[in-house]
């Protein structure tokens, strides 16, 4: 096993910032359990929306200069937009499967309804291109395991750089198996260093439990500075609705209760001409990744594999 490196250096001054862990409820506003933008955020591209359908549910969304990923958390969902219509099966809950999604362009209205009701979210990014109107099938969802032993997790890559089309916005699902470490070690993105590391706006929104709506309890997650003017040192005890904003910085451990799950959906998107996910991992942390060598994954994972893509019967 790699010798860890002892020691922290110094720490460097800590710039006034705004405040980065919204928990549930406080960033709440039009009807969403959650509404993120970039406007409130202090930033550029990235946006979030966490949505509570009742039974026979229904929103309009107007799109605006933002490109838009509708993702079922518990629930399925008719979205229509642009004058054609899917149905997204989606789940019962996040560790239970792998979910269906749509996604929606700039500049138009979609029209959402939940006949069984259901929380939905919606990632965002401004952007410049117009797409069309897509549905993405859970079967095309790359399921990853990462890490090793306890520093396991895994990723759900619907719309990671590389998997699905999008003009701007990138956007993965981590699952944390209870009294393990993800988002691990600390990294950042907020540099443009080509083929080294891109910038990136990010949020994370947290649900802690496996039902289908979370549960009491909570998770921890940090973000640091990476330079003396950067964000503010945040260690943010996360439970289920909460959303943590990573305008810069070195971010992550995200640590699972050890008798919880930890879920968190990831939304990024930045200025680059390439959309990429390009990290820095934290040189007072980096030995982290050679411990793995010697370590099996978690056995618990994967909760949940994507379905795989019907026959062709043609």
């Amino acid at each position: 096993m790699t010798t860890p490196p002892t020691g922290d250096g110094p720490r460097p001054h800590l710039a006034p910032a705004r405040a980065l862990h919204l928990p549930d409820g406080t960033a709440a506003g039009d009807g969403y359990r959650c509404r993120i933008d970039p406007r409130s955020a202090g930033w550029e591209f990235s946006s979030l929306r966490i949505l509570d359908l009742p039974p026979a549910g229904r929103r309009r969304l107007e799109t605006g200069d933002s490109e838009w990923i509708v993702l079922p958390l518990a629930g399925s969902l008719s979205v229509s937009c642009d004058g054609g219509r899917c149905e997204l099966t989606g789940r019962d809950d996040v560790f239970s499967a792998v979910s269906d999604f749509a996604y929606l362009p700039r500049d138009t209205e979609a029209e959402l309804r939940s006949p069984a009701g259901g929380r939905f979210a919606l990632v965002g990014a401004r952007c410049e291109n117009r797409l069309p109107f897509r549905y993405g099938p859970a079967s095309g969802v790359p399921v990853e395991v990462r890490g090793a032993g306890r520093a396991s997790r895994q990723v759900n890559n619907f719309a990671a750089a590389g998997v699905f089309e999008t003009d701007r916005l990138i956007a993965v699902e981590v699952l944390t198996p209870a009294g393990n470490w993800s988002s691990y070690p600390p990294h950042k993105h907020d540099e443009d260093r080509p083929g080294e590391e891109s910038k990136l706006e990010e949020i994370y929104w947290f649900s802690v439990g496996d039902g289908a709506y979370g549960g009491p309890g909570g998770g921890y997650h940090r973000v640091a500075p990476s330079h003396p003017d950067g964000a503010r040192e945040t260690v943010a005890h996360v439970g289920t609705g909460d959303a943590v904003l990573v305008p810069d910085g070195w971010h992550g451990p995200s640590i699972a209760p050890p008798e919880q799950h930890l879920y968190y959906l990831n939304v990024m998107a930045g200025p680059g001409v390439e959309r990429a996910w390009l990290i820095c991992d934290d040189p007072a942390h980096a030995w982290v990744r050679g411990a793995w060598a010697g370590e099996a994954p978690d056995p618990r994972l994967p909760f949940s594999t994507a379905p795989s893509r019907p026959k062709d019967t043609r």
